[in-house]
């Protein structure tokens, strides 16, 4: 219910009509509606969407660090951990599951957002669609996440990683 509230007050602050917010976003408008109003729960795909057209970090609609549940997608489970804030931008750091047989399709963030993942266990192909990059337990991945990007486990083992999302201030 918090988070629909968030995205009510955050859309009117702009201007912007349910319609129009959710033709932008490319979801359905009694999706966002119901987002809104607390009837409905939402993925990480499509609170990403909103937000990105919104021109806030995803944190600006969550409970913050610590309070909220663990928020899904397709593929990734994730739970903030911390938010960071400082002149040229704010960073938002989450720990990171990413189930084995699935492929998660996150929406293009706003522009010049990068994300960063370290990978603790197993291995992830994660990046833009058209080059995605890949990484073992170890390994670090960064790509500037302004265009549509995926996320997936490689092989049949869950992937434990950290996410750290940076949000430029334009």
């Amino acid at each position: 219910m918090a988070v629909g509230r968030r995205l009510r007050v955050l859309r009117e602050e702009r201007g912007i009509s349910l319609s129009t917010l959710a033709r932008l976003a490319g979801v359905g408008k009694a999706t966002l509606s119901g987002l809104e109003h607390g009837t409905r729960n939402p993925t990480l795909e499509t609170l990403y969407a909103i937000t990105a057209q919104l021109g806030v970090p995803l944190t600006a609609v969550l409970s913050g660090p610590g309070t909220g549940p663990t928020i899904r997608g397709a593929a990734v489970s994730g739970i903030l951990l911390e938010v960071f804030e400082d002149a040229d931008a704010t960073y938002e750091l989450y720990r990171m599951l990413v189930s084995p047989g699935r492929e998660q399709l996150s929406p293009a963030h706003q522009r010049g957002v990068t994300e960063h993942v370290t990978v603790f266990a197993g291995v992830l192909r994660a990046g833009p669609v058209d080059a995605p990059l890949i990484a073992a337990a170890g390994g670090h991945l960064r790509w500037t996440s302004d265009v549509p990007h995926v996320y997936a486990a490689v092989g049949d083992e869950e992937v434990a990683a950290s996410l750290l999302l940076r949000y430029p201030r334009h």
